[in-house]
């Protein structure tokens, strides 16, 4: 069984190696390796000028540094065009960080906001890079606060939102959510206490239409009696639900159904589909042959299986599977550890019935350079196209811990969805800036907001900015271009502030 620790290995290598089907082409972008960082965790983002953005937890240049990133390096952050140019931004070196393992999140300033272990107490980081590589630490968490921050999401009210895997006033091992303005001041919203409240979330938040924070805890819940590493008996997972002033509430405890058919051990975060409920993953538990599932849970917690993964080695579905994305098409698209052709992975496609389709397995020899073992989710550019990265296999070759390991790939995977253009954020009030995102921007004629027209400029063929016109109710935001309309992939909420303050959408 492949596990979904994080694992250490990362670029420049253009190998195009492509597979194609009637109705998509799978490219493998670029292999990484020791210089730009290796064996990435999280999903790749979208930035402003096109380019996409993550982090590695190890790799540049750790042969320089002292301490406990010698020799391996202490991560990096790094982004890579949709042709496959791989570059690194910035090299962490302790002191403002090491393993960045969470996603980045874009911010309506154009930065990007993340996380890091190691600091100043070694427990972790916040941090914001430009797009050319500045970067300041906003913050260092001295463990009592939390200790291994997960990757961030700004919400409706400006600030930054995440979970801690470890640390908080209950101990070492139970894990916090906390929030942090954009200056960097930080508050423990929540202390996990590993009971009933759930222990060790693993994923980020997300912030759903309602404007309350959704998440999971790897462990912990009502449910004590799950198999863990070491064969001890622990809780099987939890997904919670937190309002912006830290009211945290159980929303559904897994392994409630007869065989733990609901699943176990949720690793990934959650999304918000179209359809308003939750959708996400499980791992399964260790030891056996449980390799995870998808599931849809309401914001009232009415959890429904969707699909279980198969629990042999090399079934086509994959297994152990990483966070999900909805596509354009109004799919789930995901990759999983695990299964497949050769047990090295797989992408998969879902409808929201729960009818899967394997549209690629990744492979590990030395005759494939697609990668393999992807460790993270999908991200859907704005050429229609889904982009990720695999932590292991490809061409090149990195130190590991204790051997040599191979460094990761970034891929592509065309399905024939059509562009769209996305706004950053995607909710605000009357007046807030928003950045447009999308591609053959230039010659832009007209903007608008659910039919309201908006002024805007033009920053360059990726990028507008705008702000929200007066007189908007929520619905699209349309683009229109030489080459034609551009719709956004989601509806822009409208914030309307009665004088109570409430926000009404």
């Amino acid at each position: 069984m492949k596990t979904q620790a994080v694992s250490f290995c990362f670029v420049v290598a253009f190998c195009l190696a492509t597979t194609a089907s009637p109705a998509q082409t799978f490219t493998t972008l670029a292999s990484f390796h020791k210089t730009v960082g290796y064996t990435p965790s999280a999903a790749l983002i979208q930035g402003a000028d096109g380019n996409f953005y993550g982090g590695t937890p190890i790799g540049g240049p750790g042969n320089k540094l002292r301490g406990p990133c010698r020799p391996l390096g202490c991560g990096t952050v790094f982004k890579v065009s949709p042709g496959g140019q791989l570059t690194a931004v910035h090299s962490f070196d302790v002191t403002d960080g090491s393993g960045a393992n969470g996603p980045l999140a874009l911010a309506a300033d154009g930065n990007f906001y993340g996380t890091t272990g190691g600091g100043t107490f070694d427990c972790g980081t916040v941090f914001k890079i430009t797009p050319e590589g500045t970067l300041t630490t906003l913050y260092n968490f001295n463990c009592a606060d939390g200790f291994g921050p997960n990757g961030l999401i700004q919400a409706t009210d400006g600030n930054f939102y995440g979970t801690t895997t470890l640390g908080g006033v209950y101990g070492p091992l139970e894990g916090t959510v906390f929030k942090i303005t954009p200056a960097g001041v930080e508050k423990v919203l929540h202390n996990f206490t590993g009971g009933a409240d759930g222990q060790f979330p693993a994923a980020g938040l997300i912030q759903a239409i309602d404007g309350n924070f959704y998440g999971t805890t790897f462990s912990g819940g009502a449910n004590q009696f799950c198999q863990g590493q070491g064969n001890q008996l622990v809780g099987c997972g939890t997904v919670f639900k937190i309002t912006p002033k830290g009211k945290l509430t159980t929303l559904y405890n897994f392994c409630s159904q007869p065989d733990c058919a609901d699943g176990v051990f949720p690793f990934a975060g959650l999304i918000q589909g179209a359809d308003g409920n939750l959708y996400g993953t499980t791992f399964g538990e260790f030891g056996i042959t449980s390799p995870g599932t998808v599931f849809r849970v309401t914001t009232e917690g009415v959890l429904t299986n969707l699909y279980t993964f198969c629990s042999q080695l090399n079934c086509a579905d994959g297994g152990w599977p990483n966070g999900l994305v909805q596509a354009t098409d109004g799919n789930l698209y995901g990759t999983a550890n695990g299964g497949g052709d050769d047990n090295d992975g797989t992408v998969f496609k879902m409808t929201l019935e729960g009818n899967l389709t394997t549209l690629h397995s990744f492979c590990s020899r030395r005759n494939c350079n697609d990668g393999s073992s992807p460790n993270a989710g999908l991200v859907q550019g704005t050429d229609g196209n889904l982009y990720g990265t695999a932590s292991e296999g490809g061409p090149r070759f990195c130190p590991g811990s204790n051997n040599v390991v191979s460094c990761g790939t970034v891929f592509s995977l065309s399905l024939g969805l059509a562009p769209f253009v996305e706004t950053i954020p995607t909710s605000g009030k009357l007046g807030a800036k928003v950045i447009i995102l999308g591609n053959n921007l230039t010659g832009t004629t007209t903007v608008s907001f659910n039919g309201t027209p908006a002024k805007f400029k033009v920053v360059s063929d990726t990028e507008i900015t705008t702000r929200v016109p007066k007189g908007t109710t929520p619905g699209p935001v349309t683009v229109t271009t030489p080459s034609g309309t551009l719709t956004s992939n989601v509806p822009f909420i409208v914030h309307l502030f009665r004088s109570t303050g409430a926000i009404r959408r």
